[in-house]
């Protein structure tokens, strides 16, 4: 049997990233801590965490990670099933991962029937959505939402549906600089708008449109949706965004389709623990419900575990 403290302050040093921060939290001392964390090594023969700055949890602190958190979701079951009814007001702190686009369209109507229905305190994680499911290993997240369909060991991956992408630009500005459509030319010439450095939706739909790898063009990055598209609409460059947030934007002229018949198409996968607790399981259940209300779901796939 694992010492409840000892994993408390491991959980906290994880989630603090420090030592002194984690000490601050549990208003315990830093000594104490260490103490802690010392003890529990010992007791499972492993180094649990890599103590540098940022401290980051080893390889077997992220399987600790994922058992500590499951253990305060058993917990915080348990105790909504026996505590008086007037006790029953405590909220589960758990992480999500979602990329910036779900999170713009999707995600937030998702998110808030979450916090109205489950005893959760919801703190979303934003990555791109090719880089989401480390934050799953690592213990961050309980699930999160990815373009990877192949779930890692020990978890599960269920398909939500697709985004749909299209590639628009300000009328004027596809006048300047597109007369003659969307080229190859005028793709590696005319800046795009993309999300960050790790941004790939650009990269794919030139792959999409030309069927041929374009990865020397002009770039300017805004990371964030709503800046993106504010960017997009002010005539500084082209640039690929979701359907639905640039639906409005196409059907009142402020923004022209560069490629009407080639909307990308991004399938995206829910990533959880194959073993959740009931509190885990209801969460996964409503995101599922949710983004394929929006999505579509293509009913010829379904949930894949490792």
């Amino acid at each position: 049997m694992l010492d409840r403290d000892q994993l408390e302050a491991f959980v906290a040093v994880v989630e603090q990233q420090s030592f002194e921060r984690a000490a601050a939290s549990l208003s315990i001392t830093r000594g104490a801590i260490s103490q802690r964390i010392k003890l529990l090594e010992e007791t499972l023969s492993a180094v649990l965490l890599i103590r540098e700055r940022p401290v980051l949890p080893t390889a077997a602190g992220e399987i600790l990670l994922r058992h500590a958190k499951a253990l305060r979701l058993l917990e915080l079951e348990v105790y909504h099933q026996i505590a008086p009814s007037g006790m029953r007001d405590q909220r589960a702190r758990l992480a999500v991962g979602v990329n910036a686009d779900s999170l713009a369209t999707w995600f937030g109507a998702c998110a808030a029937q979450l916090i109205q229905s489950l005893p959760v305190a919801l703190e979303v994680l934003v990555e791109d959505q090719d880089h989401t499911w480390p934050m799953l290993l690592r213990g961050e997240v309980i699930g999160c939402v990815s373009t990877e369909s192949k779930p890692t060991q020990g978890f599960e991956a269920v398909q939500l549906g697709a985004m749909i992408y299209r590639c628009v630009a300000a009328p004027a500005f596809a006048q300047a600089h597109f007369p003659h459509g969307l080229r190859t030319r005028e793709a590696v010439a005319v800046p795009a708008i993309l999300y960050n450095r790790r941004d790939a939706l650009h990269d794919e739909f030139l792959r999409h449109l030309f069927d041929v790898e374009i990865e020397r063009y002009v770039r300017h990055y805004f990371p964030s949706p709503s800046a993106l598209l504010k960017a997009i609409e002010m005539g500084c460059g082209y640039g690929v965004v979701p359907s639905d947030q640039v639906q409005t934007h196409l059907e009142s002229g402020r923004l022209v389709d560069l490629a009407p018949h080639s909307p990308l198409r991004v399938p995206l996968y829910w990533h959880h623990w194959r073993h959740e607790p009931p509190l885990a399981q209801k969460i996964t259940k409503a995101i599922i419900q949710s983004a394929r209300t929006v999505l579509g779901f293509d009913k010829a796939h379904g949930a894949q575990s490792a």
